[in-house]
Order: C-alpha cells, then sequence, then structure tokens
C-alpha cells in the first residue's frame, strides 16, 4: 500500500469550494494521506487553490466520476459518445490543474441503471474513447482506472475478467483497473481470487463494507481480501468509501441507492476506518511472512 486514503463524502457533499478545502483538513487531521474527490468542474471550483491546500496538508488528491446518461461513451448515438469523450478530456485537464495524480470511476458507460444489454457498437465506441482518452491522460502525467461496478450501477464492466479483456481491448498500457470491495461482493464469486487474477493491473483499489457502513458491520470477508493484496505485492493508493445521506446529495443517494443511513458522524467512522484498515494490512503481512517462513 503507498498511501492510505479517504473519500471527500464521508465529509462533504462536494457542492462548495469550503466544502472541499474542509475535507482536506479533516482528511489530514485524521491522517490520511490521500482523498478522493468526485468531478470537479472548473467553473465551479478555485482548482489552483485546493491544489496549494493539497500540497500544504501533504495530502494527494485524486478524482473520480460517472458519466451522466446523455454522454454515455458506450452509446450507439455519435452524439452522445463525442460529448462523453469531451467531458472525459476536461475531466483529465482538472485532475492535471489540481495536481491530482488519477482519474477513475465509472468512465466507459453511464453510471445508471441500464434497461438494455451492452451492444458490441457500444463495446467498441467505449474502448476507443478509453483508448483516447489514456493517451490524454498519459500526457497531463494522470493514471486512469476504470471502476467495476456492480450491474444496477453499469451494464458494461462488473467483473475482473470483463475489465480486463476491456482494457486488452484498447491496446493502452496506461489504463489500469480501480477495484472496489463493496462491488466486488456483489459480483464476484471470489474477490480474493480476483484480485490475484488483476495483479498489478490493479491501479487504485477501494476499501467499502457491503452495507456502505462501517467496515467489519457487514457480511465482506476481510482476511481474503487483505491477503491477496498483500500476496500480489499491492503498492497503490487504498482509499475507504462510505456513503450517507446526511452527508451526501439527493443525486448521489438515488444513484447509488442510500435508502438508509448507516452512520450520520462522520469523524468516528474515518477514524475507524483508519484503524481497521491498518490493522487489516499488517494483519496479511504478518500472515505473508509466518507462510514464507514455514
Amino acid at each position: 500500500m503507498k498511501r492510505l486514503g479517504i473519500h471527500s463524502f464521508v465529509w462533504t457533499g462536494g457542492q462548495t469550494q469550503e466544502g472541499l478545502e474542509m475535507a482536506l483538513e479533516k482528511s489530514a487531521e485524521h491522517g490520511y494521506r490521500c482523498i478522493e474527490f468526485a468531478y470537479l468542474r472548473p467553473e465551479l471550483f478555485d482548482l489552483d487553490r485546493l491544489a496549494r491546500k493539497s500540497q500544504e496538508l501533504d495530502v494527494q488528491i485524486g478524482v473520480t466520476m460517472g458519466l451522466p446518461p446523455e454522454k454515455d461513451v458506450s452509446a450507439e448515438e455519435p452524439e452522445r459518445v463525442a460529448a462523453g469523450k469531451a467531458m472525459l478530456a476536461d475531466a483529465v485537464r482538472a485532475v492535471r490543474d489540481v495536481g491530482g495524480d488519477k482519474l477513475g470511476g465509472i468512465l466507459y458507460s453511464a453510471h445508471t441503471k441500464y434497461s438494455r444489454q451492452p451492444t458490441v457498437d457500444g463495446w467498441k465506441n467505449s474502448v476507443e474513447a478509453i483508448a483516447e482518452t489514456a493517451d490524454l491522460a498519459e500526457a497531463a502525467g494522470v493514471d486512469l482506472v476504470l471502476e467495476l461496478v456492480n450491474r444496477f450501477e453499469s451494464n458494461l464492466l462488473n467483473t475482473t475478467a470483463q475489465g480486463l479483456k476491456f482494457i486488452d481491448d484498447t491496446g493502452s498500457a496506461h489504463v489500469r483497473l480501480h477495484l472496489d470491495t463493496f462491488h466486488m461482493q456483489i459480483e464476484e464469486a471470489d474477490p480474493a481470487a480476483a484480485i490475484r487474477l488483476a495483479g498489478d493491473r490493479i491501479g487504485y483499489f477501494h476499501i467499502g463494507e457491503s452495507n456502505r457502513g462501517y467496515l467489519g458491520d457487514g457480511t465482506i470477508q476481510w482476511e481474503p481480501v487483505f491477503d491477496a493484496l498483500v500476496d500480489i505485492g499491492y503498492d497503490r493508493d487504498i482509499v475507504f468509501e462510505s456513503f450517507s445521506a446526511a452527508i451526501v446529495d439527493e443525486s448521489l443517494s438515488l444513484a447509488c441507492a442510500i435508502w438508509r443511513d448507516t452512520w450520520t458522524e462522520n469523524d468516528p467512522l474515518a477514524a475507524h476506518a483508519k484503524q481497521f484498515i491498518e490493522l487489516k494490512w499488517a494483519e496479511a503481512q504478518r500472515r505473508r511472512a509466518t507462510n514464507a517462513r514455514t
């Protein structure tokens, strides 16, 4: 693990400059070394100021997003694909300008519950769009990572095997996978096996409980997950993600089906998550060392 981070939605809905700066400060206060922001529209935020705050606090910024249906690069309509490509290009520039090091999320389709199967042409359009975006990201010094999400949030990439096929189709070495334990416990038969399958093609990793709340309060078996990450030598960022309607806005609550709050106070949640992840990581390292000696 390179750095341990936290999603800004633990602290703020993200609609204001003051909220994002507060999220940076709270993350640093709790000892997190990176933070994840949602899509940063340059016309709404002072990116230079956020970049300076990030540097002052030594908290690295990453950005994730999902495309809206009217800008779906996996659509068949050329105008929707073109609009999606433009949004992705704008996002790469915003990440660069805020001093961020990665752009992730549902970049390959809309973030929505689809009412149809994906199409061959839609897959091809998405592959082409991501390949083009990868070139822009590489030139900007920004990692491009594709989040694999559950069937209710995209119809295109739900499993590690699908994600690996997709990035192979892009032909780009700059595209990696963004795995998330919340989504994996829905879609993967064996999340630990999926982590090992992806190996060094994982560029970013989300830790989230099955109920989106406190780690250890749900159904995820954490030891195999951390054992797999240690076994593959994962050396990139791990970020804790949790949502509550007490913090995030209604649109995200609807998109992510946050129908009940598993927490309302963010400070204890953030403190617990950091302790939990660091403990599980250290335990996995000890198990690996013990196994290596026997």
